[in-house]
């Protein structure tokens, strides 16, 4: 269509005086340049493509949670490790997978887009290794291999797989900002995949459980039955039901693995990428450091990510000890998977709850409530033992608590990333540096968590196998089970309610990312013909609220040089 026709066909058009507002805002610098008007009514995002989105989610917190509940004890009493090399094998571990989620990131980054697009690529290469990983890190080998090699073993099949996750976990938590539809379909699209993901690690924790779990009780009856037995019968009996477990894990890892592979399939299949608001799909141009600055010097993203920090530490510290705390500490050996299943029902349950409250009233209220809310858990949970009913009533708490730290915290971050870029619109195309960044801290927690459980225990005096009662690992226990964690939750809810993005700034910035528009103004189209250049050209409204000012007061009408720059802006 002539721009001659544009122009005058806008006399018919509604929404003049927005579009007015919206230049002058522009003239005035109080948008971001280089950004046009193009107001579109943008259908909202599917219900199936919200689902497949959160169907991929499940691999990463499924054998991420069954790997914090079970990888310690399995190191420990089954593979029969001493303390501090499980300790090393977890530590470097996870600090080799925090250090690779900035680079995979800043890979992501500067991948092209394909045809098949850019994150998904990523995720469909990493599954078979993945798959693969996951399930050889459960296999035991033989009692006569070397400590030495049970130790490489362990440490480069926990890495690779760590290394794996994170070709998964960056492009996909990246993907919130490419769904497509508006900031209330990614936010309700960011609470289908946290639920899912409470549901997957209702399916690690869960499976994984129920099938080791009752081997677990059996090899603790073992060492009660061997101060009445005759010694020859109680090895008897313990070497059996250590064989029996090892192989319950190996079928275990088997069913997660392929529950993984399902998962990542329904995701690529499901969900097909677009451009954000902010967010092109482009290639980032800045080098690593620059980026990494800015970053960093974003004062809300910072902040969130040390609250972020020491919430995931106080959590997994608890997750981390919880099977040994059960099993050394309650008295609840054969019963510790019935309580994390009913946590995690409980934590997938309450969801759509905190949902409904964060929108009501407010992201950081919920976060503040939500984790203090497990606080008088842990307080009771270390004085009570032997009282599995008092343990369901207190692991229920823990887990409407447990839901708000997966979902608030990644609910809070879209709204950081977009208050970055709004501050600085000539920096595009950096989600995947900041989910990588955030899953960093993360993992470095998770890390920080384990390390810090496992050397306590190691100091304390805990020995694998041993049947003997120690005092001193039983307090050790108690101490990780409450007070570290709640002083570490205290840190985190202050941090909180100091972040500075409220919900009078969200509503700023949703009325600034509605006025931007949707698209970029290609300048090649101002100087090569091509059918479809004028669908990128600002309203015709918004050239008439320049032009008919000049023509009403008598002044000069615009030259070919004020109206390229007027379709630039």
């Amino acid at each position: 269509m002539p721009l001659k026709d544009t122009v005058m066909s806008a006399v018919m058009l509604p929404g003049g005086p927005e579009d007015a507002e919206l230049h002058r805002l522009n003239q005035e610098g109080a948008l971001p340049q280089r950004r046009v008007v193009h107001r579109e009514d943008k259908p909202g995002l599917p219900l199936c493509r919200k689902v497949c989105y959160a169907v991929g989610g499940i691999p990463y917190h499924m054998t991420g949670n069954a790997l914090g509940f079970f990888l310690q004890i399995f190191l420990l009493d089954v593979v029969q490790l001493e303390p501090f090399h499980a300790s090393l094998i977890i530590f470097l571990g996870r600090a080799w997978d925090a250090v690779t989620d900035p680079a995979i990131g800043f890979l992501v980054s500067k991948s092209p887009r394909r045809k098949c697009g850019k994150l998904v690529p990523w995720i469909a290469c990493s599954m078979p290794f993945g798959v693969l990983c996951y399930c050889m890190m459960w296999f035991t080998l033989s009692d006569a291999t070397p400590t030495s090699l049970k130790f490489l073993w362990y440490l480069f099949m926990y890495s690779f797989f760590r290394t794996c996750m994170t070709c998964h976990h960056v492009p996909y938590s990246s993907l919130t900002m490419f769904l497509g539809g508006s900031r209330r379909d990614r936010d309700s699209a960011t609470a289908y995949r946290m639920g899912m993901e409470v549901f997957s690690m209702l399916l690690g924790s869960g499976i994984q459980g129920q099938i080791v779990g009752r081997y677990h009780a059996r090899m603790m009856n073992g060492c009660y039955m061997s101060n009445e037995t005759l010694p020859n019968t109680s090895t008897y009996s313990l070497t059996d039901s250590l064989e029996n477990t090892r192989r319950a894990y190996v079928f275990a890892s088997l069913v997660l693995g392929s529950i993984y592979c399902l998962s990542c399939l329904i995701l690529i299949f499901g969900v097909r990428e677009q451009p954000g608001l902010l967010s092109p799909l482009g290639k980032v141009e800045l080098p690593f450091a620059s980026c990494l600055r800015m970053i960093v010097g974003h004062k809300p993203y910072t902040q969130l990510l040390c609250g972020f920090l020491f919430a995931s530490l106080a959590f997994q510290i608890t997750q981390g000890i919880f099977a040994f705390f059960c099993t050394h500490a309650a008295g609840l050996a054969g019963k510790f998977q019935h309580l994390v299943l009913i946590m995690l029902v409980t934590a997938s349950l309450s969801i759509p709850f905190w949902q409904w409250f964060l929108g009501r009233f407010g992201k950081k209220t919920a976060a503040s409530l939500g984790l203090a809310l497990i606080i008088p858990a842990l307080v009771a949970i270390i004085q009570v033992t032997h009282n599995f009913l008092a343990f369901v009533f207190l692991v229920i708490i823990a887990g409407c608590s447990m839901a708000v730290l997966y979902l608030l915290p990644w609910s809070m971050l879209p709204d950081t990333v977009d208050d970055f870029m709004l501050r600085n619109p000539s920096c595009l195309n950096l989600e995947a540096l900041f989910y990588s960044f955030y899953v960093f801290f993360n993992k470095f927690a998770g890390g920080l968590a384990v390390g810090i459980s496992t050397l306590s225990l190691h100091f304390a005096g805990y020995r694998s196998g041993d049947c003997t009662y120690n005092p001193s690992i039983i307090l050790t226990l108690q101490l990780l089970m409450a007070p570290v964690p709640i002083s570490l939750l205290l840190v985190a809810i202050i941090i909180f309610c100091l972040h500075p993005i409220d919900e009078e700034r969200r509503k700023q910035m949703r009325i600034e990312i509605e006025a931007m528009g949707v698209k970029d103004v290609p300048w090649d189209c101002l100087t090569k013909p091509a059918v479809g250049c004028w669908d990128a050209l600002p309203s015709a409204t918004t050239l008439l609220s320049a032009l008919l000012p000049r023509f009403t007061n008598k002044q000069m009408p615009l030259s070919i040089e004020e109206m390229l720059r007027l379709l630039r802006v």
